[in-house]
């Protein structure tokens, strides 16, 4: 099957010279795509010098914005979206490449404890990934990472959820389980990163963190978030009036706002579970 190899790059010159002769080293039928997104370095005329196609953003548009026009203009029936900052290593593309010949429909490169950011970013990626098993029923090792193989046609399927910013690989993640497209995981080694520091920072990170909780919750089934959130309100408010009860013999308004609230919130889950279907639709 054809390859393209899709680069998210801003500012990203440095990673690029060691990447792409890597790259093409490693894979020399490939098609190879950096997506510079409003770069002020060299990035655009360091990636066409070593012979990749260049799509360039007048100014950023985000990583997920750049994953999306890499994807639209990417001809392989098989697409590896990859860093362009050296962490990943393009030996470990055929290691990608095998689950899909085995009938998996996107292979993930799994980074270990080690490959992680930071503590704290390792610690939020642990958090992610045993939310999104929980509501998947299906082992994640990674869902953040970056670096990962799809096939091209189902992917396009899902790039009107993508979001513009980070965190593109939830969102695919997830809507490949919910479409029931299977996702094979990979343990890689990941490099430290050539240049600057990351993009992401971590006042930010904080924000990204609650989004992603709610993220994965509505693309995949957001009912198994609002159940248990909703029984939690009326179990609090039955034990609260069943206190009140013995011991002042009446019926509180706090009873009444957690029973009223769990009722709340399991419609909303209802409510948010149909949106989400219609989300999935193809017609």
């Amino acid at each position: 099957m054809s390859i393209s190899i899709v680069l998210p790059a801003k500012n990203e010159s440095e990673g690029l010279r060691r990447t792409l002769p890597a790259l093409r080293a490693a894979l020399p039928d490939a098609e190879i795509i950096v997506v510079d997104d409003g770069s002020t370095d060299e990035t655009a005329r360091v990636a066409a010098e070593l012979g990749a196609q260049v799509l360039s953003s007048p100014y950023s548009m985000g990583n997920g914005a750049a994953i999306k026009r890499g994807a639209r203009a990417a001809q392989g029936e098989i697409i590896v979206f990859m860093d362009a900052d050296g962490q990943h290593d393009p030996a470990h593309i055929p290691l990608l490449l095998e689950p899909l010949g085995r009938g998996y429909d996107m292979a993930v490169g799994a980074r270990n404890a080690n490959g992680q950011a930071s503590v704290g970013r390792g610690v939020a990626n642990a958090f992610y990934n045993r939310l999104a098993s929980w509501m998947t029923g299906r082992p994640i090792l990674d869902l953040t990472s970056g670096f990962r193989a799809v096939r091209a046609g189902k992917f396009r399927e899902f790039l009107h959820l993508l979001p513009n910013g980070f965190s593109y690989p939830t969102t695919s993640t997830m809507a490949f389980f919910r479409s029931a497209y299977p996702v094979a995981y990979v343990p890689i080694h990941v490099s430290r990163r050539v240049g600057t520091n990351s993009h992401i920072r971590p006042l930010r990170d904080g924000v990204r963190f609650l989004l992603i909780i709610f993220k994965i919750a509505t693309l995949y089934s957001p009912l198994k978030l609002f159940a248990p959130a909703g029984m939690a309100f009326f179990f609090t408010g039955l034990g609260y009036y069943a206190w009140t009860y013995t011991m002042h013999g009446r019926f509180t308004n706090m009873s009444a706002l957690l029973l009223s609230a769990s009722v709340i919130i399991f419609l909303i889950g209802l409510i948010s579970e149909q949106i989400t279907s219609l989300t999935y639709r193809r017609d």
